[in-house]
Parts: C-alpha cells; structure tokens; sequence
C-alpha cells in the first residue's frame, strides 16, 4: 500500500511544481496577470488551476491520513498566488514524508468511514479508498492542472508531469534487448 501511494504522491507533487513553475515563467514573458492565470480551466464546469492544484494535494494528504491514522493535513484554501500554491504543495511533501511504511502497509481492509461536505457518508476499506478513490481523483486533478498549462508545454513534458522518475534504461520490455527496444522506441 505504501509503495504503491506514498512515493507516487510525492513524484507527482513534485512534477506539479514544475508545471507551476513553467506556469510562472509562461505568465511573466506575456505579462499575463497571475491572477488570470490560476483562474484558467480547461472548460467552464470544470476547477480552475487553483482549484485543481488543491483538490490534488487534499486527495494525496487525505488518503495518507486516513490510511495512517494520523491527524488529517488542514489548509485554509485560500491560496490566491503561484507561490502561495508551491507552499501547499511542500507542505503537503513533507506531510507525506513523515509518513512511515509500516504505518501504511497492511491497511488494505481497514474500514474508513468519510462524511463529505454534503453530509453523504461512504465507507471504504484501506484499498478501496486507495485505489478506487484517492489515486484517480489525484492523478485527474494532477493531470487536468497541468493540462490547463498547454500553452506552457514545450521541453520535456514527461518530467514536468511525472517529476523525476526511475531510470529506465535497462528495464526489458517483453523480452526485447536494449537495442530493440531503441529501434522500437519503446525504451521510456
């Protein structure tokens, strides 16, 4: 459970603060108001990037906490600038980070009760909260706050959005050698 949420979070996290760096540097060359530019959103029924920034750290803080049993990560959602939302996401980092493997691992049928905003209850177990839950409703709103950045695209998009990721270089992909692999573009 651990290895497949806590370190997940964090490389997504830290491909989310490049996109809002990129973001940034974007803004300035334009002499777009940051402002305009953590109020964009990809359609109009959908958060805007302040809101998706948002919702992805709640979703990667939560599931940590509640698989845990530490005390949920509270933020007063009030961020209104690019920096402000970096802060959240360090905090949220180091929330994950003083997570401890045996705090997480063995959580897949504890029972977890959530009451939303609305006043819906829903019980979950430890995976089903997990898989079926928190790391879909992560990684849309991680991917959708870095799709509403497209103009920004450019360079190498794939550590923007994953952050930095394992070497794989030397991973075999269905038995192939490295220089089939090259020859497929099937290596990364």
């Amino acid at each position: 459970m651990y290895t497949v949420s806590i370190p997940v979070f964090i490389q997504h996290l830290n491909g989310l603060n490049t996109v809002l760096d990129k973001a940034a540097a974007w803004a300035t060359a334009r002499k777009v108001n940051e402002t305009d530019l953590l109020n964009m959103r990809l359609s109009p029924d959908m958060f805007n990037l302040v809101r998706q920034v948002r919702a992805a750290t709640d979703h990667a803080a939560n599931a940590a906490g509640r698989l845990s049993g530490k005390e949920l990560l509270k933020f007063a959602n009030d961020e209104t600038t690019i920096a402000q939302l970096k802060d959240r996401i360090a905090k949220t980092i180091d929330y994950l980070k003083s997570i401890k493997q045996s705090e997480i691992d063995g959580t897949e049928t504890k029972d977890i009760s959530i009451t939303f905003p609305s006043g819906q209850t829903r019980q979950f177990t430890g995976q089903s909260l997990l898989l079926g839950n928190s790391l879909p409703n992560f990684y849309f709103h991680a991917a959708t706050a870095y799709d509403i950045r497209s103009p920004v695209r450019g360079g190498d998009r794939k550590t923007r959005f994953y952050g930095h990721t394992a070497d794989m270089t030397n991973v075999r992909y269905w038995g192939q050698s490295r220089h089939e692999r090259t020859r497929l573009n099937v290596h990364t």
